[in-house]
């Protein structure tokens, strides 16, 4: 067993060796991740890749692992389920399980597994100790305890099947912005990187505006209008004249930027494409809207963080090491196995 300054060191490193990849490397790398699933772009996966990297600063992790023993005492099999949707979404319960010292039985998503397996090769490289500890997996039957992440179908299922392990079991989530029409083009176009990043497809992704009374949409959608390239994307022009047909047939009331919709609506979670809206009156019923989904929202911004517990526009896809996915400390939970 290698200390946890030795655990750190080497994550640390991984770090700096991806942000000095080649060209070539980078190339080989994006091509495979693009072939396991069609979302991820080479932005997409750049971005992806950096967040990473901000991760994997010795001082962060250091402050990060500061309540952590030297090792555990003793190393529980960890199993985690990684999902999908955006690239390395799986990272930060890969970094969590290993940094810990406990060992790591990961099944990857089908569509998201050359980028994990490259880090992991990386890691293995700069410290050969960690070889014994990540083991990729087809099933979780040794598993000790289990971080699973899945919709809420799957959730209802992985609490029933894991019920007497320790277990993270983790649901739907999405993240919204609240409004209070003082904002600025630039705060407008901040806002746009939370909604258009990865498509719309991550938790931490906006998908719904609360605004209040009389705000004026058209300085919103005009500020928009550079994030349009995400039409190129022929399965997210897809949703849209999906989602466009659809509301022109039922002639639900809607705004049509030309690549994306504008829709009012109660509900939380709206479809690739679209952003739903609601208004709200005043601070006290904002307060009793947000506080109706706190259970399934995962990170709120606005305007220079003026709401508590909000994040700034544009940092929704920027979270740091503290930042638990449920608000359920992972770290804190593999501390205790």
């Amino acid at each position: 067993m290698i200390k946890l300054k030795d655990r750190i060191r080497a994550f640390a490193t991984v770090g700096q060796i991806m942000k000095n990849m080649q060209q070539e490397e980078k190339t080989n790398l994006y091509q495979r991740a693009k072939g396991e699933n069609s979302w991820f772009t080479d932005e997409s996966i750049t971005l992806a890749l950096d967040g990473l990297q901000a991760y994997l600063d010795e001082n962060k992790l250091t402050q990060w692992t500061k309540h952590l023993p030297q090792q555990p005492q003793k190393i529980k099999k960890v199993g985690v389920m990684m999902a999908g949707n955006i690239p390395l979404v799986g990272f930060h319960d890969f970094l969590t399980v290993l940094i810990s010292g406990h060992q790591l039985l990961a099944k990857l998503s089908s569509q998201d597994g050359s980028l994990m397996k490259y880090v992991a090769g990386i890691l293995t490289e700069i410290e050969p100790w960690f070889k014994e500890q990540i083991h990729f997996v087809e099933r979780l039957n040794e598993a000790d305890a289990i971080i699973a992440t899945g919709s809420d179908n799957s959730a209802r299922y992985f609490e029933y099947y894991f019920a007497r392990m320790p277990h993270i079991i983790r649901h739907n989530r999405t993240s919204v912005a609240v409004l209070d029409g003082q904002e600025t083009e630039d705060d407008f176009e901040a806002l746009g990187k939370d909604v258009f990043q990865y498509f719309g497809l991550g938790c931490r992704n906006v998908a719904k505006l609360y605004v209040p009374e009389n705000f004026d949409f058209k300085a919103l959608l005009d500020a928009w209008q550079s994030f349009q390239t995400v039409l190129y994307h022929h399965k997210y022009s897809n949703n849209y004249d999906y989602n466009k047909s659809i509301y022109l047939v039922n002639r639900d009331s809607h705004y049509d930027t030309g690549f994306m919709l504008l829709k009012p609506s109660e509900q939380l979670v709206s479809p690739i494409s679209v952003v739903f809206y609601e208004v709200y009156k005043n601070r006290s019923e904002l307060e009793g809207k947000l506080a109706q989904h706190q259970d399934k929202i995962q990170c709120i911004v606005s305007r220079e963080a003026w709401v508590e517990g909000s994040l700034p526009l544009g940092n929704a896809q920027q979270p740091e090491l503290g930042d638990y996915a449920d608000g359920v400390d992972t770290l804190e939970f593999v501390r205790q196995l």
